[in-house]
């Protein structure tokens, strides 16, 4: 049987890079001699121009609860359906958050160097990017929860994680990044008790108190960093800058669902958003979209060695100077990826 792969996309340039997306995965299964079925969400999602487009608040809250509304149920249905993973193109980042809330997401990010590993597992269930906005005229108050029960699904997916990254032995350090100082003492219980029941430490700092300590020592080998989404999203690309060498433009990223309703899918996506002045201008930087591509066939779809046959290809570019235009190229995103295309090569055939 088939593997299903699912594929949502937003408006911008989400119809440009799910064609890449599709291309680049057919070619990778090409290469491979593995068929790949993809299972396509016939609503395109908004980015947040065009919710801005032409759109009061009330309509723009109403677009975000439909877009909410529709995604959640498109990854339940798919999960249940056995899917393991899906690509989804940027849409609005309320909608995102939204459905991250309902379906308890966490994002992971591995920034790595030849001296150190560090694994940033951010918690998109609860917290400011959370909750509901209520309006009054002149105000807006926006509510959120933290839970118990929450924090230990994030702490224990968080540990498993770690095991995985490091087999011979998990994180060598864990700390959490959250102003934890606003909630009364509770989180710090919550994540003593956690912390007990798996068997490791936790370093629970505020985020300003994090920074520093990253800046005056670096991360230890093998750290890992939950955090809230407030903190996580800004220090995210100073991380890259910092640690990484890496530009988030060129960067996918996965988030995994815990909720029971959605368990077992993964979400991947590009780190940059839906771009909409360059829609339909053929400009759009396609490596993320291509590293997305690799990473769900290699882990979801049994094309073994197709995340580095694909930085083989994108080397091989970098050295040739063909790249789009954001990247110093003068190439159009279709010429980047056919030129990509030509890089694969079958995989050897074990004796």
């Amino acid at each position: 049987m088939e593997p299903v792969i699912g594929l949502a996309v937003g408006q911008g340039t989400g119809p440009e890079l799910a064609a890449v997306f599709e291309r680049v995965l057919t070619g990778i299964a090409d290469t491979h001699s593995v068929g790949i079925d993809l299972t396509r969400s016939e609503r395109l999602y908004h980015s947040y121009s065009s919710l801005r487009a032409g759109a009061g608040v009330e309509q723009i809250r109403e677009l975000t609860r439909q877009d909410a509304d529709h995604y959640a149920e498109f990854c339940r249905t798919r999960a249940a359906l056995g899917v393991p993973a899906v690509f989804r193109t940027a849409i609005n980042a309320q909608s995102l958050y939204l459905v991250r809330q309902r379906l308890r997401a966490v994002k992971v990010d591995a920034i790595t160097t030849p001296e150190t590993s560090l694994l940033l597992v951010r918690d998109e269930a609860q917290g400011f990017y959370t909750g509901e906005n209520t309006h009054a005229p002149g105000f807006l108050v926006r509510t959120m929860a933290f839970s118990r029960d929450i924090t230990e699904q994030v702490i224990a997916f968080a540990v498993r994680r770690a095991r995985q990254e490091w087999p011979d032995g998990g994180a060598e350090r864990i700390i959490m990044a959250y102003k934890f100082h606003l909630l009364d003492g509770a989180l710090d219980e919550w994540v003593a008790e956690s912390a007990a029941r798996h068997g490791v430490e936790i370093d629970l700092f505020q985020p300003d108190t994090v920074n520093r300590n990253l800046i005056e020592y670096g991360p230890r080998p093998r750290t890992m960093i939950i955090a809230g989404n407030e903190w996580a999203d800004i220090m995210h690309v100073v991380l890259l800058d910092r640690f990484g060498s890496e530009r988030q433009e060129n960067r996918c990223t996965e988030n995994v669902y815990l909720h029971p309703e959605a368990a077992g899918l993964v979400e991947y996506q590009t780190v940059h958003g839906s771009a909409d002045d360059l829609a339909g201008k053929d400009t759009v930087n396609p490596v993320a979209t291509v590293r997305a591509a690799a990473a769900i066939a290699e882990r979801h779809a049994g094309c073994a060695g197709a995340v580095r046959m694909i930085e083989r290809g994108l080397e091989s570019l970098a050295r040739q100077g063909v790249g789009t235009p954001d990247l110093g190229g003068r190439h159009s995103t279709t010429a980047v990826v056919e030129a990509l295309l030509e890089t694969f090569e079958a995989p050897p055939v074990e004796s």
